[in-house]
Order: structure tokens, then sequence, then C-alpha cells
């Protein structure tokens, strides 16, 4: 058991490229380790959240075994109007106890670890960061997690409050919560990432079909043609943090799938691939946390 009291866990977002670290959060939990915060968004905020519930089983199949369900999207399902990935399906009627891979609210709740799921307000941009003080039941919580990862034109759009949201990674630090966690005073981190080291993001290919695509939206428009500069930063940012020794940054050395992959056998070669790099990465973690 370990808690490391003093240090932020981070969660890259990434689509279907979370069923990799979905073996960190395994690992993780499997030995006990916590932390003083812990945030995500988009897929990383259902990291954040399977986390937290202490379930290294769910962390694994929400994108392994789940993630390769015909019921959870596919082209069908965004011909439907139901979205590429089925939002309500996998947000907010699976995790039901009776459903097919039901969330541990109680453990959830009980957990006292700060945390913060990113999202984006579809009619300004803004980025809002939610906290265990706004969230007091399971649904709450699954619907923030879902506007999190909504990515727009793929899914529909959900509602909190009056308000659209959608993928936090649209949003100030381009999908990379450190700022959150600097915002709540913590000064070291371990971040887990989707994207190999030294990935940066280019501009949008084709910015007028975006706009086009969300000229209902302009805001998100704006978000999505600009987002590679705030992701960039941020990598920037958390490169400072590694060489100053306030971070430990995970990178997938092996990652074989996109954000939209579906195939079974993919996915699950992609979380063993995780688990290995996480492994090998252990003992170097715990000496950094204990610290």
């Amino acid at each position: 058991m370990v808690h490391a009291a003093n240090v932020a866990l981070v969660y890259e977002g990434g689509g279907m490229r979370n069923a990799y670290t979905a073996a960190v959060v395994d690992r993780l939990v499997f030995n006990d380790v916590s932390f003083g915060w812990v945030g995500g968004i988009s897929a990383g905020a259902t990291h954040t959240a399977n986390f937290l519930s202490g379930d290294r089983i769910r962390a694994r199949k929400s994108f392994v075994e789940f993630g390769a369900d015909p019921r959870t999207g596919g082209v069908k399902s965004l011909v439907r109007g139901t979205g590429y990935f089925n939002a309500e399906y996998i947000y907010e009627t699976v995790g039901a106890p009776e459903a097919d891979l039901p969330f541990d609210w109680e453990a959830f709740h009980a957990n006292p670890t700060p945390f913060r799921i990113g999202s984006t307000r579809a009619d300004t941009g803004e980025t809002v960061y939610w906290g265990r003080e706004d969230i007091q039941t399971m649904p709450d919580l699954m619907r923030r997690v879902r506007c999190s990862s909504t990515l727009p034109g793929l899914m529909p759009v959900p509602v909190v409050d009056g308000v659209e949201y959608v993928d936090g990674a649209l949003g100030r630090s381009g999908g990379l919560a450190v700022d959150a966690a600097i915002d709540d005073g913590f000064e070291k981190f371990l971040i887990i990432r989707t994207r190999p080291r030294g990935f940066r993001r280019t501009p949008p290919r084709s910015p007028q079909l975006i706009k086009r695509m969300l000229r209902k939206r302009p805001a998100v428009a704006e978000a999505m043609l600009t987002r590679h500069e705030r992701y960039n930063k941020s990598c920037e940012l958390i490169d400072e943090l590694e060489k100053s020794g306030q971070a430990k940054v995970f990178y997938p050395q092996n990652m074989n799938i996109s954000n939209m992959e579906r195939n079974f056998n993919k996915l699950k070669l992609a979380f063993d691939f995780g688990l290995q790099e996480t492994n090998q990465a252990w003992d170097e973690w715990m000496e950094f946390l204990v610290a």
C-alpha cells in the first residue's frame, strides 16, 4: 500500500487508445496505490472514475471487452443518430447495478480523494472542471464523464444544468489536465499519456469543413481549430516538469491502435503492452511516489 498524498495522478484521454493505459489503472488498483488528487479528460475521465471506485476489472473491460461490443457504437450507431460511440449506453446505461458493466458508486463516493473531470462548454468554449462538490449521485458522475468524452459531430451533445458540453480535450489544456492539478495546488505529478514521447499535434487539415459541420456551434469549431496550440503547450509544460524532477511520465512505447479501434484482439494486445510497460516502470514510480 502506498499513499502519495502530495502527488497528482493525471490521465490523458485518447478514445480506445486508453485500452493501453487501462493497464496502469489495473496495476495501481491491484497494489492499493492512492494519490492526493486524480484527474482526467475524455477517456481519461473514465479512467479517473474507475480508479477511484477501485475497480481494476471494470477499468480493463471498459476499453477491451466492452470497447469491442457492437452495442457500444460503430457506423450503424452513427447512422441511427446515437453516435459513433453510443454515449448514452456507454456512460448512462451500462453502469447501472444490474447492467452489463456495473459501476461501484458506493466505493467511488466513499473515496475521499479530490478529483477533477474536464469538459468544454459548447456555447462559449470555456473549460469546466467538475469535482466532488459537483457530483452527489451516480447519474451526476456519469453525465459529466459523458460530457468530457463527447466528440463533436460524432456523438449527441449532452446537457448539464441547461448547458451543452463537449469533449474536454477542446479546452484550455488541449486534453491534459495538469493545469487543473496545478490550480489545486499540486507540484508533483504522475502523468499517464496515450501518445508517444515527442508527439505534437498539427493544425486540422480541413478547417472549412470543421466550420461548416459546426456552424451552429462556432465556439466548438474555434476550439477544434486551435486545439493543437494548447495541446502542444501542455506537452512543453509536461516536459519541463519531467526535467525538473516534478513528474514521472508514462509514454506508450508500442501503441498499436487508434482512438477508434474496436477489434477485440488489438485492444487486448494494447492492454497487454501497457501492462508490460507499467511493470517495467513500476519500481521507479514507487520510488518517486514515496520520496
